[in-house]
């Protein structure tokens, strides 16, 4: 299976989640960021630092992605990757949407 093409803000959430860069992580997200992860809400770039500590790399989580489709709005992608590390494991869909090359929100579920 060849690799999808990833749009920047997303290929740049993926490789810094698995190289274990936080920072790297946080950078690819807006500053006024939200992340909604099965119903739980993290705001803003402390948001989404909270979410990647004990949910992301604090887990030691690898991302492979699947596949990536156009989302439901405009500058909206869902992608879908194989989770693996000491947290969730599993594929599923990541709803994405990007502004200002930075992703401005991040849906996970189902």
């Amino acid at each position: 299976m060849s690799t999808p093409v990833l749009p920047a803000p997303v290929r740049t959430f993926v490789e810094a989640t698995n190289r274990g860069d936080s920072d790297a992580f946080a950078a690819a997200f807006t500053e006024d960021a939200y992340l909604n992860d099965w119903g739980r809400e993290f705001h803003g770039r402390d948001g989404v630092r909270a979410w990647d500590r004990t949910d992301n790399i604090g887990v030691q989580a690898h991302f492979e992605p699947r596949s990536v489709e156009p989302g439901p709005d405009p500058d909206s992608y869902v992608v879908t990757l194989t989770v693996t590390g000491n947290g969730y494991n599993g594929t599923g869909p990541m709803t994405f949407h990007l502004r200002d090359g930075l992703i401005a929100s991040l849906r996970i579920s189902g």
